[in-house]
């Protein structure tokens, strides 16, 4: 019923808080339709993995300005986010308070994503018990690898197609 991308992300947030992951997992799957057969709600969900990322590495603009989105997204899909399993208007009110507390400096704490659907609870604390991690447990600190993932990933290759892209666009330019 619910694509396994969407279940891995909510595993990564909610077990190892590995938000970054999170990013990817759904990216992916979002970027599987055609360009206009592609789902907002999805978006909403990576920023919301992408601003809790932020907020806890202490880049309040980042993680505003992507919450912001998040946000609006929600507010503008509530229906799509009901039918992924979610109590939207918690949801709403969640992502409101924690603006709020980017916005005001208060420190990053864990949340759990409000979810309505008991059977996809289910399946998700399976999964991660399968897994051996555990669900709803609180960011650890100490693991600079999930904390700082950007940082640690090899960019080689998008930096190699990023440098092709610029000279093509400059022999154009030339032509």
């Amino acid at each position: 019923m619910y694509p396994e991308a969407f279940i891995e992300y909510l595993i990564h947030f909610h077990c190892e808080r590995d938000y970054f992951e999170c990013h990817e997992v759904l990216e992916e799957h979002w970027k599987e339709d055609p360009v206009p057969e592609r789902k907002k709600y999805w978006v909403g969900l990576i920023q919301i993995a992408v601003s809790f990322y932020h907020y806890r590495r202490g880049n309040r603009p980042g993680a505003l300005k992507m919450m912001k989105s998040a946000l609006k997204i929600c507010q503008e899909q509530k229906s799509e986010f009901v039918m992924l399993g979610f109590q939207a208007d918690e949801l709403i009110k969640l992502l409101q308070k924690k603006y709020y507390d980017i916005e005001n400096g208060i420190p990053y704490e864990s949340i759990n994503l409000p979810l309505t659907d008991k059977h996809l609870l289910a399946i998700c604390r399976s999964q991660a018990t399968k897994s051996e991690k555990s669900w709803g447990k609180a960011s650890d600190f100490s693991n600079e690898a999930i904390i700082h993932k950007h940082k640690l990933r090899d960019r080689s290759e998008t930096i190699a197609e990023r440098q092709k892209q610029l000279f093509l666009k400059q022999k154009r330019r030339n032509e």
